[in-house]
């Protein structure tokens, strides 16, 4: 099991980026036209300076949503290696079974 506080410090970090991510989108539109003028792309980059650090999508990091452990995470199934197997022997993933040859 992970840290608590690691979770939960992941888990305000989805909030945050849910919460700026319209206000982010604009703010990088208006940076990368290049038919605006430079003083205003200016004040956009500033404005999207100003969002906090958190808010960003890449400081984001994929955990297990049984365990919270942040490696040998499998996307498709949103668990790690270890609870993945776990489950799959006790036939709790559907279409999923333990190889065996």
């Amino acid at each position: 099991m992970a840290k608590k506080s690691a979770i939960e410090r992941n888990k305000k970090r989805e909030r945050l980026t849910k919460s700026a991510a319209n206000r982010r989108a604009k703010l990088k539109e208006t940076l990368h036209n290049r038919e605006l003028p430079p003083e205003e792309r200016f004040k956009a980059a500033m404005d999207l300076n100003k969002i906090a650090k958190n808010a960003s999508p890449v400081r984001l990091h994929n955990r297990c949503e049984l365990t919270g452990r942040p490696k040998a995470y499998y996307r498709k199934f949103r668990i790690s290696r270890i609870a993945l197997r776990e489950l799959a022997s006790h036939g709790q993933i559907p279409g999923v079974t333990k190889s065996s040859w």
